[in-house]
């Protein structure tokens, strides 16, 4: 058993990778340089600017389509979805890189199940970051969009920001879910379930449509933002049922992706304390890698569901509960 779990301790690191890049701005008239990160887990390479195909769309971001290897690709300019002005541009990167639109870097990405690739400025490094040290999004954001755009924010070298993005919310905006993701639950007949369920979520998008799911599906809900808020919550309905807390507490959805404590980690704090090692625990993350799936299994989730099929979502519910 204790072997089992030092294992479990060592799945749970409770760290991410991330991509390091870099979008270029002005701002007061002097050039800037945004640092920005993404899961390396969702990165499958980066690439010079390919050969695009023009795609008529309603979001001026979505620059058209390019073909990796016989697979058609959507790509998304982010300094245009960000909102950042283009005035002066040209400028900017002659002062800053001199680097014309085709030396700029695509990072591709498979998230959610969707293939997509991301017009960035440069690409620096990997960097290893503990999720103890990324703060949540802040609140004092100069608007709710562009807040609603970053999940966090960690320091690095010199005092400066790296802000991770929530990429989950071009998918959800561009409708770029496969067919099989349906965002409702089909029309069929659904049982109605009763009882509580804790889910850990710290995107905006993706929170709104677990809860309104959840609803649907007839559970009571309580929400948490990351693996610490969790534990909270979960500390507090142990107060307040005592013994009796599977009872009331169904089930536990969880994230992986969270800043100051991840959902694995998470999940190998409650399973090391015996008054929640038997409520089970369903991951439902937008990182889509057999790795991911398999270290769940490893540390006793029930599921691993990639966002977001809602179908499948209900199902797996169905057979967990009974």
């Amino acid at each position: 058993m204790r072997e089992n779990n030092i294992e479990k301790l060592k799945l749970s690191s409770n760290e991410i990778e991330l991509i390091d890049f870099r979008i270029f701005e002005m701002r007061d008239n002097k050039p800037y340089e945004g640092i920005y990160g993404i899961n390396v887990a969702k990165v499958q390479e980066i690439i010079k600017m390919p050969e695009v195909f023009e795609l008529p769309s309603s979001a001026d971001y979505v620059v058209g389509v390019f073909d990796l290897r016989g697979t058609i690709i959507p790509l998304v300019d982010l300094s245009k979805w960000m909102g950042i002005c283009e005035k002066n541009l040209s400028a900017l990167n002659q002062k800053i890189h001199s680097k014309s639109s085709e030396e700029k870097n695509v990072i591709i990405t498979e998230f959610n199940n969707v293939k997509i690739g991301f017009i960035v400025d440069c690409t620096k490094r990997i960097r290893r970051v503990n999720w103890q040290n990324i703060e949540p999004a802040p609140f004092n954001s100069s608007s709710t969009s562009e807040r609603e755009k970053i999940t966090g924010t960690t320091r690095i070298e010199d005092e400066k920001t790296l802000l991770i993005l929530d990429l989950e919310s071009i998918i959800d905006d561009l409708d770029l879910h496969q067919d099989n993701n349906k965002k409702e639950m089909s029309e069929l007949p659904k049982l109605k379930f009763k009882g509580l369920v804790l889910f850990l979520e710290d995107s905006n998008s993706a929170r709104k449509l677990i809860r309104k799911n959840l609803l649907n599906m007839g559970f009571e809900i309580i929400e948490a933002i990351d693996g610490e808020d969790g534990l909270k919550k979960l500390e507090k309905l142990y107060e307040e049922f005592k013994e009796n807390l599977q009872e009331h507490l169904k089930l536990i959805i969880s994230d992986v992706e969270m800043p100051k404590m991840d959902g694995f980690h998470f999940l190998s704090q409650i399973y090391s304390d015996k008054r929640f090692i038997d409520i089970p625990l369903i991951f439902n993350s937008s990182i889509c890698d057999k790795y991911s799936a398999q270290k769940a299994r490893d540390l006793g989730a029930k599921a691993y569901l990639v966002k977001f099929d809602a179908d499948r979502f209900y199902d797996e519910i169905s057979r967990i509960l009974g």
